[in-house]
């Protein structure tokens, strides 16, 4: 009998350990899962409210303040639209301090990055392009080609190479592809990278055909220049 009722309690302590080990995963933490939860509806309530009660607001009050340094800038006022137009109203520079955060604030980091660009003051240009964020399919070839064009005129032709190979793969558009590309093979030409430049240029006349493009028209004459073949 005491065998037996040894035998029971061993069988039962392995019952036991099974159900344990199988009981489903809610039963066993659901204490551990409850307080996760807690805090998980606590986070993204809290990012709900910031999306909602500060960054709308200040989003629409960025672009209500944007317009007169938009205007500028399409008047390549590419000074006044950095520092204040005037009237009171606010630069780029400002505008992507102030309204850090925001699209819009994002988007006057570019506009600053391509008005610094344009005033030939490259170190500000990389700067303010950096810390652009670029997203779709056009935008990011835009920043890398315009972070590209920075470092070019910065004599530091190695990350500007790198730089347009990016822009020429960031996007599907054939018009800013064929672009970076051929300022891509120019750049190798310049360093003495003859077989690359010819590459560049190859895959300029045969991904991005466009008889409208004098550059596609003239890629032959890139193609010789740089030691390829017709």
């Amino acid at each position: 009998m005491a065998k037996r009722k040894v035998a029971q309690t061993e069988e039962t302590i392995v019952v036991q350990e099974v159900q344990q080990v199988s009981a489903p995963f809610w039963e066993r933490y659901q204490k551990q899962l409850l307080y996760a939860l807690g805090a998980l509806v606590v986070v993204v309530a809290g990012w709900w409210l910031y999306k909602t009660l500060i960054v709308a607001p200040k989003q629409q009050e960025a672009v209500a303040s944007m317009w007169q340094a938009q205007n500028m800038f399409e008047r390549d006022s590419f000074r006044l639209a950095l520092d204040g137009p005037g009237g009171g109203f606010d630069g780029f520079v400002a505008l992507a301090d102030k309204y850090s955060g925001t699209p819009a604030g994002n988007s006057a980091n570019y506009y600053a990055g391509i008005s610094y660009l344009q005033l030939g003051e490259f170190d500000n240009a990389i700067q303010y392009l950096e810390k652009y964020d670029a997203e779709g399919s056009l935008l990011p070839a835009m920043k890398y080609g315009a972070l590209g064009d920075a470092y070019s005129e910065k004599k530091d032709f190695g990350k500007a190479m790198d730089l347009y190979e990016k822009a020429t793969d960031a996007t599907d558009n054939e018009l800013l592809s064929a672009i970076y590309l051929k300022r891509l093979g120019l750049l190798y030409e310049h360093e003495g990278k003859k077989e690359e430049a010819v590459k560049a240029f190859e895959r300029l006349r045969r991904d991005y055909p466009n008889q409208q493009s004098q550059d596609w028209r003239e890629v032959e004459k890139y193609i010789y220049r740089a030691g390829g073949v017709k």
